[in-house]
């Protein structure tokens, strides 16, 4: 504890977890996918908790390789990104369906009219999975977490260790607090409106990311 404890208050890991909670607090695809399971109440914490160790494992690699390899190499940050224009393409397709044909189930002993979304059953599996192919195949991710504040933790030297600790720390504390957010509002937002109003959005932005990225190939 007294080795660590020095670094934990230090202006270095501040830094670093300030600028890895201003890089992922945007509303992109992977808090997107952590709200839609904290709103589903399915797997909300092993959604959470695979997020975070995969953001870990970008940074880390960020920190401790790719400063110091000078980034991503042309071929492979194609590769991602084409990968993950695919994956946000057919994701979005899927919001789109459920946009358009929401499963809803009455309430027992509801007022008239009220209803609320079912969703798909997704098992453990199923789950972890998904929020690892946010995680992996999102270039965003990579660019924000493993080449941004890699890069970033070079202007800190011998503290860039120190520096990507704090970012590590600053993704595990927003995503216990998105979950924290979602399992709340899941208890008050599971109707028809707001679950079509959230997969609209949800399958505009993954689009919209989609076109964005397939443009920054050409």
């Amino acid at each position: 504890m007294s080795v660590f404890a020095p670094a934990l208050f230090s202006p270095t890991f501040t830094a670093g977890m300030v600028l890895s909670m201003s890089l992922i607090m945007a509303i992109g695809p992977q808090n997107a996918h952590v709200l839609r399971m904290g709103l589903q109440r399915q797997h909300l914490w092993l959604t959470v908790l695979t997020c975070a160790l995969a953001d870990i494992v970008l940074i880390g690699l960020g920190v401790l390789g790719l400063a110091q390899l000078g980034g991503l190499s042309d071929k492979l940050l194609g590769a991602l990104v084409g990968a993950g224009v695919l994956f946000l393409g057919v994701y979005g397709w899927q919001a789109f369906q459920r946009f358009l044909h929401p499963r809803v189930l009455a309430l027992e002993g509801a007022d008239a009219g009220s209803s609320t979304v079912v969703a798909e059953p997704v098992s453990r599996r199923q789950a972890v999975l998904s929020a690892m192919a946010f995680s992996f195949l999102n270039p965003h991710a990579w660019l924000d977490t493993a080449v941004l504040i890699g890069t970033a933790s070079l202007a800190y030297g011998q503290g860039s260790k120190v520096f990507g600790m704090g970012a590590a720390a600053g993704s595990v504390v927003w995503f216990l607090a998105l979950g924290a957010a979602a399992f709340w509002l899941g208890r008050r937002l599971n109707s028809l409106h707001v679950w079509r109003a959230l997969d609209g959005l949800v399958a505009l932005m993954m689009w919209g990311t989609a076109g964005w990225l397939l443009t920054s190939l050409f």
